[in-house]
């Protein structure tokens, strides 16, 4: 079991988007994990319709609006999903589950066969992301 993440997907870094990679980074985990993160990042995407996808630090998918709202590193036992200022946020709920002991981030680990509740994290994402604007308007 390890704890990095797995190796990005062989997309060449000049020929595709970042979109085009975490689709990539899908079709190539090919198991649990690709669902899982296709099922979060399509969940992301109507939280936050205007959320821009990235491609950082050798391959994790990141998602943000203002800034990071949150980050899909996917390991050999689950993906995680690392609110950047997960800290700053109301999560009655209590999705997040990992990285609790921080001042800053926040993290929900998925492990297989584990779902998030729908609503719940729609309402994450998107006080992430009124979080953020609320920062890059001051």
């Amino acid at each position: 079991m390890s704890s990095r993440p797995d190796s990005a997907p062989s997309v060449p870094v000049g020929e595709a988007s970042p979109s085009e990679r975490i689709d990539a980074r899908i079709e190539e985990l090919d198991d649990w994990r690709g669902e899982a993160l296709a099922r979060v990042r399509h969940r992301i995407k109507q939280a936050d319709p205007e959320v821009v996808e990235e491609w950082k630090w050798r391959g994790v998918p990141v998602w943000s609006h203002d800034g990071i709202i949150c980050t899909g590193e996917t390991y050999q036992d689950k993906v995680k999903l690392t609110f950047a200022k997960g800290a700053s946020l109301d999560d009655p709920a209590h999705l997040f589950n990992a990285s609790l002991e921080g001042n800053t981030r926040r993290a929900i680990d998925l492990y297989e066969g584990d779902d998030i509740d729908e609503r719940a994290f729609h309402d994450l994402v998107r006080a992430a992301a009124a979080l953020n604007a609320s920062r890059a308007h001051r």
